[in-house]
């Protein structure tokens, strides 16, 4: 099947995206302060701060990512609740820098970030297709439950099955007690006897 190495793609492309990204940012955040640069009379102190605050936020995001593909990965198994959001927001994401990639850096960048999304979505999608096929409940899963006073398999009538209930008398017969064992008389006659009826 598909589903584990695309796990494994996804997730050794998220964590050197993480890499990547982290050392981009860094990196410029070390030039604005060596170069004194300022960006809209921006503080160059305040810009490298902030890209080097960038570089670590954006790469525990895509680190967490990578996480959660790779507990897919070594699970086969569909990601939980927070592994799902992380997924799916990182699909979001791609497809956002995938927009702005065509524009600001050329069609290799956004070539690299539709695959990206492509992967992450195929993720998603054949391990919820995996879950809904195994699901409790589903046509033809699990013994069918036996009707009740149906015969049994080998044909015979189950034990229960035309016994009179408890403390009922049979037409013509004697009277019966609690699970179909005739009642015993004590001796006294019935008042009818008696009185010679």
């Amino acid at each position: 099947m598909v589903r584990r190495p695309v796990a494994w793609v996804v997730t050794v492309l998220l964590f050197a995206e993480a890499l990547g990204i982290a050392a981009v940012n860094w990196f410029l955040g070390m030039v604005a302060d060596r170069q004194q640069m300022s960006l809209a009379g921006v503080d160059p102190d305040v810009m490298e701060t902030s890209s080097k605050a960038g570089a670590v936020v954006f790469g525990l995001y895509f680190a967490l990512c990578a996480v959660a593909a790779l507990l897919v990965a070594v699970r086969d198994r569909a990601p939980g609740l927070f592994g799902r959001i992380l997924l799916i927001s990182a699909a979001v994401v791609h497809a956002l820098l995938g927009a702005l990639a065509w524009g600001l850096i050329g069609w290799t960048a956004f070539v690299f970030m539709v695959v990206m999304l492509a992967l992450i979505v195929l993720l998603l999608m054949t391990y919820d297709g995996q879950e809904g096929a195994g699901a409790p409940g589903a046509a033809g899963n699990g013994p069918a439950e036996p009707e009740t006073g149906s015969a049994r398999p080998d044909g015979t009538a189950p034990a229960d099955a035309g016994a009179p209930a408890g403390g009922e008398t049979p037409a013509g017969g004697t009277p019966t007690a609690p699970g179909g064992v005739p009642a015993q008389h004590d001796g006294r006659r019935e008042p009818e006897a008696a009185l010679g009826r």
